[in-house]
């Protein structure tokens, strides 16, 4: 069960400022998780695979071809700013 003072603990690991009207309601929003995960602990699995994906993927590389790229010229050529054939961007300290 989790109680206002975890509801406490796990605002100030968060950084999050909760107001002491909204820690009961969180108490409660808690606990309910808690009690679906319980519910979820109940129900026979005996026999069950574990599924890691929805979908089976069998190859999902593609093959490694070497093609064409782009020259120096056509990479640069929407780039807001460049300088000596490189893009330039605002100097960051």
């Amino acid at each position: 069960m989790i109680t206002r003072d975890d509801v406490e603990h796990i605002s100030w690991l968060a950084s999050v400022k909760i107001e002491d009207a909204e820690k009961d309601e969180f108490v409660e929003q808690f606990n309910s998780i808690l009690d679906y995960f319980h519910q979820l602990d109940e129900v026979k699995t005996d026999g069950v695979e574990p599924t890691y994906r929805v979908v089976d993927i069998s190859n999902i590389f593609r093959e490694d071809v070497a093609c064409q790229s782009l020259s120096q010229e056509e990479a640069l050529r929407n780039a807001p700013r460049r300088e000596n054939g490189y893009f330039k961007s605002p100097r960051i300290v």
